[in-house]
Formats: structure tokens, C-alpha cells, sequence
């Protein structure tokens, strides 16, 4: 078992074994040794690689629960594979302990996911994704309203998102799959509110309408299609923008964008697909935004990025209920248990320590 996961965490930190030796006074050989399970470290050295690698030392005692299936990444450019295999074994960790969490209530805390029943058979025209979208909304009892916390909302209805920290290459969006039939959205921290949410709706545009598109469409077309009408639906953009207009204002967009959580160039795209402007007006208005850059960085202030609640949660749940004691929640949120305490307290930030 500790020789898997030592190399999990090793691919986890984009180490190689001679880096991994070199942070703890190892040849690459012994390394090796240990993660073919012919030598066992002891209780100095395992401390040590804990350090170097970041981890806890029970993190190499936990067994193996989680596999990523089917696989797909968003991203921009090639990433290397070094980095496609840190990406993959960090978010392996990070389900594994929401796995363990969750089996630890003796009811399970969280629905399964099912798709929404309801929507059409096959989808024919992107126009019947309006449609879908406005399913999907009112079966999750959404209405009309902005989704404030997106992932809350995906999570409560047994699709796992999971967010990559900050430092994730700058080319990575994200990634989806499934762990045990259980859907995965894993989300780039450092990237925009509007770009992590509309990420997300896309990839529950995929589960949506899995099998239901005529062959002719394009599925990223349609599920950026389904994003768009998910964050924005046709109803308060209608009664927001009104049903046709000639020229929407900068700041319009901007408002928009605070109120609802999609890009301002998405909310051009929300216009044109309604019929609001027309598709010329709209393809003008992103020659505009492509010369001042604006594609890559819009104007104003940026969307707050989202916030994941449900896992942290779900531990002072399992805390106050004596499910978990202090040890095992510190363990769990990746914690020095001193910091734990501190933040159990309200006295320290949210910010992880794995010393």
C-alpha cells in the first residue's frame, strides 16, 4: 500500500525520483525500492517524505477507493505529461478523502446524481437547449434567480467538484469523469469566477445531454450553448436586456456580469442566441473586445472566484455528531491539527499546513 501511494504523491508534487532523493537525503535507487514495495521506510524516513511531498504520513496508510474513468480535459495549448500526471493524482487525493468523509455517516450525506427527468429524447436544434436548461433549472428549484454558488449547487445534486489550487498550470481549465459512477468536475482556482462557472455549467451541459444530440451537432457547441442559458436563462435575460435592442452598453455588460455570473462576452452570446442583437452586431462587438484584449482580461472587476463549502462542512458535521475526532478532521482537510483547532475556533483563515 505505501509504495503505490508514495508514488502517487511523488507524481502528485511533479517529482521525479532523483528529486524526491534529494529532498530527503536518499539515493533514487532506495526511492524506487520503496515504491515497488521491496524495502518499507521507517517511521524517520516516512516522516520525511510526508514533508517533502506535502502529505500527511496517514495519507500513505489510506487505502485505495478512487480511479478517474472516461477522462476529459479542458485546456488551452499542450500541457506536458508530468503535469497532466500531477493534475490527475492531486485530484485523486482530494476525492479519496471526500470518499472516506462521506462513508463515514451512517446515512449517506449527499444524492446521487441522476439526470433530470423530463428532457427530450434527442435534441435536434441547439434553440431546444433553451428548453433543456429551463428543465434542469426548475427540477433543482432555481427559477429564474443567479446562482450565487454554483458549486453548492452541483454538489447537492451528487456531482462532486473538486478545485485545483492556484499554483495549476496556467493552461489547465479543468477536467471531467466519474469515480466509482459518481460525476467529477475539477475546476482551475486560478482562474475568474465567470470562467470557472461557465466550466462547470459546460460540463453539466455533457451530463444533460449525453445521448440526447442529433449528429449533426456539435456537443461543445450545444453544451456551451446549455452554460450559457444555465448561468443566464432566456427569461431574465429577455426581461434585463429587453427583446431586441440595437446597442448594449459596456456597463450594461458589466452589471450582467456581477448579477449573474457569466463572462460579458457570454452574455453577447446570450443576446445573439435569443434573437436580442443581431448575429453581425455581436460578431462586431467581439472584434472590439478582441483588439482591446479584452477576451483575455475584461474590463472592470473581475467575477469573485467560487468557493467550495460542502467538504468542509460535511467535516464539522462529522465532528459535531463524534462521527470524527480532532485528528482525523485535521487529516481530512489536509490540516496540521493545530491549524485545525485555530480555524474550528474561528480564530485562523482556511489556508491548509502540511507540516
Amino acid at each position: 500500500m505505501i509504495g503505490k501511494r508514495l508514488y502517487r504523491a511523488r507524481k502528485a508534487a511533479g517529482l521525479s525520483l532523483r528529486e524526491l532523493a534529494a529532498k530527503v537525503d536518499l539515493s533514487h535507487a532506495a526511492i524506487k525500492k520503496y515504491e515497488d514495495e521491496v524495502a518499507i521506510p521507517n517511521s524517520a524516513i516516512l516522516l520525511k517524505l510526508a514533508q517533502a511531498l506535502q502529505v500527511r504520513t496517514e495519507y500513505f496508510f489510506r487505502p485505495e477507493t478512487a480511479a478517474l474513468d472516461g477522462i476529459e480535459y479542458r485546456k488551452r495549448g499542450t500541457l506536458s505529461k508530468k503535469r497532466l500526471d500531477a493534475i490527475e493524482h492531486e485530484v485523486i487525493d482530494q476525492i479519496e478523502r471526500s470518499i472516506e468523509l462521506e462513508g463515514l455517516f451512517p446515512v449517506p450525506p449527499l444524492a446521487n446524481f441522476a439526470p433530470v427527468e423530463g428532457l427530450p429524447k434527442k435534441v435536434d436544434d441547439l434553440a431546444q437547449i433553451e428548453g433543456v436548461a429551463e428543465r434542469v433549472r426548475n427540477a433543482w428549484a432555481l427559477g429564474y434567480a443567479p446562482i450565487r454558488e454554483l458549486i453548492d449547487v452541483l454538489e447537492t445534486h451528487g456531482i462532486r467538484v473538486f478545485m485545483i489550487d492556484a499554483n495549476a498550470d496556467p493552461k489547465f481549465d479543468g477536467l471531467a469523469a466519474s469515480v466509482n459512477g459518481m460525476p467529477v468536475i475539477v475546476v482551475a482556482s486560478n482562474w475568474p469566477g465567470d470562467r470557472q462557472r461557465f466550466t462547470m455549467a459546460h460540463e453539466l451541459g455533457h451530463l444533460m445531454l449525453a445521448n440526447r444530440l442529433a449528429a449533426e451537432i456539435d456537443e461543445e457547441l450545444a453544451c456551451n450553448r446549455f452554460a450559457g442559458a444555465f448561468l443566464l436563462p432566456r427569461q431574465a435575460a429577455l426581461q434585463e436586456l429587453g427583446r431586441h435592442r440595437s446597442f448594449i452598453e459596456l456597463k450594461e455588460l458589466a452589471l450582467l456580469k456581477a448579477e449573474f455570473g457569466l463572462s460579458m462576452s457570454g452574455v453577447l452570446y446570450r443576446a445573439r442566441d435569443l434573437g436580442i442583437v443581431t448575429h453581425a452586431w455581436r460578431d462586431e462587438q467581439a472584434r472590439v473586445f478582441r483588439q482591446q484584449g479584452w477576451h483575455i482580461t475584461e474590463p472592470g472587476a473581475a467575477y469573485p472566484v467560487e468557493q467550495p463549502h460542502v467538504f468542509e462542512q460535511l467535516i464539522f458535521h462529522a465532528l459535531a455528531e463524534d462521527y470524527i475526532g480532532e485528528s482525523k478532521a485535521a487529516e481530512l482537510m489536509g490540516m496540521h491539527i493545530g491549524a485545525f483547532r485555530k480555524l474550528r475556533s474561528l480564530e485562523g483563515g482556511h489556508a491548509a499546513s502540511y507540516q
